[in-house]
């Protein structure tokens, strides 16, 4: 397991993460996501830090509330020392009561959430605190001011956000700046080698910006883990699947799958694999988010980790995955171009003249 820097932060965090949307569910949508209870939640946390996970993220909303309840308890029960994980929560939507303002990023949900979380996951602190979308009702300022107060007063590390836009992020972080408040490190966001849109505008963002990016739902909701093709109907039980959540492009994706199936024969690992271990060589990557049911699931996806593609494969991976040219992008990479060959050949020159 290899450990990243997180965002402009001075903390490291493994290459992969653990995601716990599979515990705790009953019924509706978190029952069909996943339904661990405690004993096998515990074997699943138990496991993750055995192959040197340190990072585990979760959310107020999972399993409404007891996804956060059962990771608190299984560190619990594993007397795993506090410093030896890094817990990541999320506020946004509703969990517990259904009041009028029992949602959203107001000053009023963000503090009486975080109360809940902390006593939910049995901590007196939570090393990341994301927002889960961007709230419309909300002004950003008022958000970001009630975030910089739970870190100022030591019951939040740091802070993220998921699922926001570029431009939103990026005026958040202007924000932040001009008032000297606590600024977002992180983006957790999809992305897939058969979704790649977050190429075009927050791949640019975070670089310049210097804010990590978490993925989450890496295998584009079991589509990626090798199971279906073109040919194949995904059933689960008497309910078939669908892969509608998140959209994916199925033909692009079909060829991503078929590309992979390649080079998982080739090299002796699984589809899955060699998914996640794309996104690991992509270098705006923090860490990847994954999630399981049973701990083969978990221990095969920890495998990636030692999976390195080559260079061959790499480049036919991109262009079996590859986004059509949209503007501006396409105007951008035309007018900048021979500027960024004069920046790659001053550093290669500066490079050379150090050795």
């Amino acid at each position: 397991m290899h450990y990243r820097k997180f965002g402009s932060t001075g903390m490291f965090v493994s290459e992969l993460c653990l995601g716990t949307m599979t515990f705790g569910g009953s019924d509706g949508i978190w029952g069909q996501i996943g339904n661990l209870e405690q004993q096998d939640v515990d074997g699943i946390v138990g496991a993750a830090l055995d192959a040197g996970i340190n990072f585990i993220d979760t959310a107020n909303v999972y399993a409404n509330g007891r996804s956060e309840m059962l990771t608190g308890q299984a560190l619990k029960n594993l007397k795993v020392p506090r410093e030896n994980v890094v817990v990541a929560t999320k506020v946004f939507g509703e969990s517990g009561t259904r009041g009028v303002n029992s949602r959203g990023l107001s000053r009023y949900h963000i503090l009486d959430s975080v109360k809940q979380s902390l006593q939910r996951l049995q901590l007196d602190h939570l090393d990341l605190y994301q927002v889960h979308g961007f709230d419309p009702a909300t002004p950003i300022e008022e958000t970001l001011e009630a975030l910089d107060t739970l870190v100022r007063h030591g019951h939040v590390r740091y802070i993220g956000v998921s699922n926001w836009a570029a431009w939103q992020i990026a005026k958040a972080l202007g924000i932040s700046q001009r008032l000297g408040l606590a600024r977002f490190e992180s983006l957790q966001a999809y992305y897939t080698i058969a979704g790649r849109d977050l190429e075009r505008e927050l791949v640019p963002m975070l670089k310049s910006e210097g804010v990590g990016l978490m993925v989450w739902s890496p295998l584009a909701g079991g589509l990626l883990s090798g199971k279906y093709g073109r040919d194949t109907q995904a059933e689960s039980g008497s309910r078939r699947v669908s892969f509608d959540f998140p959209p994916v492009d199925r033909d692009r994706a079909y060829d991503c799958v078929d590309a992979m199936r390649a080079i998982a024969q080739t090299r002796n690992v699984s589809v899955a694999q060699v998914a996640l271990a794309w996104l690991l060589h992509q270098e705006v990557v923090t860490t990847v988010i994954i999630g399981a049911k049973r701990l083969d699931q978990l221990h095969d996806n920890v495998g990636a980790t030692q999976l390195r593609l080559s260079g061959e494969e790499l480049a036919m991976l991109d262009r079996v995955s590859a986004l059509p040219a949209e503007y501006p992008g396409w105007m951008l990479e035309r007018q900048g171009g021979v500027r960024r060959d004069q920046l790659k050949a001053a550093a290669e020159r500066t490079l050379t003249t150090e050795r």
